[in-house]
């Protein structure tokens, strides 16, 4: 009797030490997560956010716009062959880079990328190019968040995304 009631303790207890592992975003594999999937955390604070509106606003507003909305029709190439600005709010492709791609084109420029953004790597320290992508990042919506986490996360550890 006690061997089963052991047993049955022991499966109890197993049985929810694997429920508590799952990982929810394991269950995401078409383009967007479910409705029900947990909200991640944000990586930055509100603090960093705020750190961040105002140089965004002395060294992006001028191209990427005010509300990070950039230019209208960016993905028209101008007369030069070279897209303007895109969107910084979710709504164009940041989202689609993981953070190390974003810090790099902030430090860096555009131009290892193709595009003509100025390198900002002797203007702004590593605090601040974090606190503006958290500023830009403020603006995206949860649903988008979410998928960038995820990419974020499978880029760091090498595996390949599923969206």
């Amino acid at each position: 009797m006690r061997r089963t009631i052991w047993l049955v303790a022991a499966g109890i207890t197993l049985a929810a030490c694997e429920q508590s592992q799952e990982d929810p975003k394991a269950r995401w594999t078409d383009s967007a997560a479910p409705a029900s999937a947990p909200v991640e955390r944000r990586w930055y604070t509100q603090d960093q956010v705020m750190a961040g509106a105002p140089l965004y606003r002395e060294n992006c507003a001028t191209c990427h716009k005010e509300n990070a909305e950039g230019t209208p029709d960016w993905k028209t190439r101008d007369a030069n062959g070279r897209l303007p600005p895109p969107p910084l709010n979710g709504t164009a492709h940041a989202w689609h880079h993981p953070m190390d791609i974003l810090r790099s084109v902030v430090k860096r420029g555009g131009a290892p990328v193709g595009g003509t953004m100025p390198a900002f790597g002797e203007k702004l320290d590593e605090a601040q190019i974090d606190a503006i992508l958290a500023w830009v990042q403020s603006h995206w919506s949860d649903e988008v968040y979410k998928i960038w986490y995820e990419r974020d996360l499978a880029s760091s550890t090498g595996l390949q995304s599923t969206r």
